[in-house]
């Protein structure tokens, strides 16, 4: 500890010349990765030595949804206040950080006016105002059709076109004195360099971009209002946006450290860290949402993704992200908290269940950990009640538990009721939902696809992992847990040229986890439930 100060102490002194400083300094450097989800943020500090990556958390915050006169919020700027206090903590600590990254969640935004100042806080994806929004724009502006065909975007109501479009209506001050739109990495990048950049992996999440061109559409601009120097120069992964300003050198004590637009979109960050040998393989991104896909040269626009509404996203190294999302761990997570409020109790009525104890298969309350609930699913019947995870009664219910138990009564199934039967429903459904994305990706794939990696949280999830290998028939390789951040690190380093592309990277990823191999097992038994899945979607 002794000599490490003293190193550092050496490194900060002004009046050695810079070749010594630099010399005495240790060889690490560190990238910082700004990861913010929906619900919390982390600031995160990577290194790559001898072909591995280490990863180190620095902070971890909620990101607040701020319910105010009828619509939903983020607080941009408790979101910069985080950054800045994890970039202090880095520069007390003495690191040398090579440059900076912010990845994000997709579609929402930041006006700036013509001051260089926020315009109120940004709209939230969730917020009210754009349930009606998608129709009525599709109805009376730009056809549904029209839409697809110039941005092979999956429709959502809260896509960033909609969003704009349902303010646009609504006379919206914001959105009437803006002199700049950012999506909310590039208006964190811009809080911390002052420059305004619109990177692509986020911008494509707005249904405003033309992947061929890949530049945002001005005639859907048009169609809002809108001219494209509303937006940031297009930038691609691995672009410097800038260095940091006089101001946040002084808040952090750091020097003029590089800001990079990494995939700003936190799910191209994810694919990006994807540890594939090649280029056969799908992904899956499990977590609330789960995102299926496959990485492609050029966008898939056609008939058959048209009616299937899968999305063409951006991805690294001028690839595209073809997917669709699916909705993921959402049931499950839903149905949790339900059980978390409610008295804790087994079906027999003892009260007496403790939390943090093990707790029968229908003990409902606090004492249903993941662990718990996820291994008592296993000793439920498979199959006897399944329901489709996309369907809109699950969008958004009162009771998540009372919407699949409702779903079940609609199609003649079997009603699940205790925890264990209501998981073990989800998990069978999503599993058979996957084969399903997973099949339909196959008839657009270009190769055979031989692997399916689980990444994200949810690869955690053993049960629902070997399902998936069950289900799909296809050999499952699960983790990285952490990829959104190892992705914002990698690009970092390939903007570094610490790395020279997508395979390298992936590479180091392979060699530095421990991937865990689901081999496909019951493929009747699996075949025979995805025929009864089939008919029950179709007759619903």
């Amino acid at each position: 500890m002794l000599m490490r100060a003293h190193i550092l102490y050496l490194c900060k002194r002004k009046d050695l010349k810079p070749y010594l400083r630099y010399a005495i300094m240790e060889q690490k450097k560190y990238f910082f990765a700004v990861d913010l989800g929906a619900t919390s943020g982390r600031t995160i500090i990577g290194s790559i030595n001898d072909g591995k990556f280490e990863l180190e958390e620095v902070t971890r915050f909620p990101n607040n949804l701020i319910e105010q006169g009828g619509h939903y919020y983020w607080d941009i700027y408790a979101l910069y206040f985080e950054i800045i206090k994890g970039l202090k903590e880095v520069a007390r600590r003495g690191l040398e950080i090579t440059s900076i990254g912010i990845d994000t969640w997709g579609v929402d935004f930041v006006f700036i006016g013509n001051d260089g100042a926020i315009l109120r806080n940004p709209r939230a994806y969730r917020d009210p105002i754009t349930f009606d929004a998608m129709d009525d724009y599709l109805r009376h502006v730009v056809s549904r059709r029209e839409v697809y065909d110039i941005t092979g975007i999956q429709f959502m109501n809260f896509n960033s076109i909609f969003q704009l479009y349902a303010m646009k209506r609504e006379q919206n001050a914001a959105f009437l004195n803006a002199s700049k739109i950012l999506f909310v990495p590039d208006a964190l990048s811009w809080m911390l360099t002052g420059n305004e950049v619109c990177e692509y992996t986020i911008a494509s999440t707005s249904q405003l971009l033309d992947p061929r061109t890949k530049q945002l559409d001005e005639r859907l601009l048009a169609s809002l209002g809108l001219s494209r120097s509303k937006f940031g120069k297009m930038v691609q992964p691995g672009t410097v946006v800038g260095v940091l300003t006089d101001e946040v050198q002084r808040l952090t004590g750091l020097g003029p450290v590089p800001v990079v637009a990494v995939a700003g979109h936190d799910t191209g960050s994810a694919v990006a860290a994807v540890p594939a040998k090649d280029e056969k393989f799908a992904y899956l991104s499990s977590g609330t949402w789960s995102l299926m896909g496959i990485e492609t040269t050029d966008a898939v626009i056609s008939d058959l993704s048209y009616e299937r509404n899968f999305t063409n996203e951006g991805g690294i190294e001028g690839t595209t992200r073809f997917l669709k999302n699916i909705c993921g761990m959402w049931l499950y997570e839903r149905c949790r908290q339900e059980w978390q409020k409610a008295p804790l109790s087994s079906p027999e009525g003892d009260t007496n269940v403790q939390q943090g104890n093990e707790a029968p298969s229908g003990a409902v309350g606090g004492a249903l950990s993941h662990a718990v609930l996820q291994s008592s699913a296993m000793t439920v019947e498979p199959f006897r009640s399944l329901i489709n995870p996309d369907d809109q009664a699950f969008a958004a219910p009162t009771s998540m538990i009372e919407a699949i138990q409702q779903y079940c009564r609609d199609t003649n199934q079997v009603v699940p009721e205790t925890p264990a039967e209501i998981c073990r429903c989800i998990f069978d459904s999503l599993a058979l939902r996957y084969r399903q994305v997973f099949d339909w990706l196959q008839e657009f794939a270009p190769f055979k696809l031989e692997t399916l990696h689980i990444i994200g949280g949810g690869s955690l999830n053993k049960y629902l992992n070997q399902f998936t290998a069950n289900s799909t028939g296809a050999t499952v390789l699960a983790g990285p847990q952490e990829c959104t951040a190892i992705g914002n690190i990698m690009l970092q380093a390939k903007a570094a040229r610490q790395v020279k592309d997508v395979w390298q990277m992936r590479q180091i990823i392979a060699n530095s986890i421990e991937l865990v191999r689901y081999e496909p097992q019951d493929e009747a038994d699996w075949d025979a439930a995805y025929e009864k899945f089939l008919s029950i979607v179709n007759k619903k």
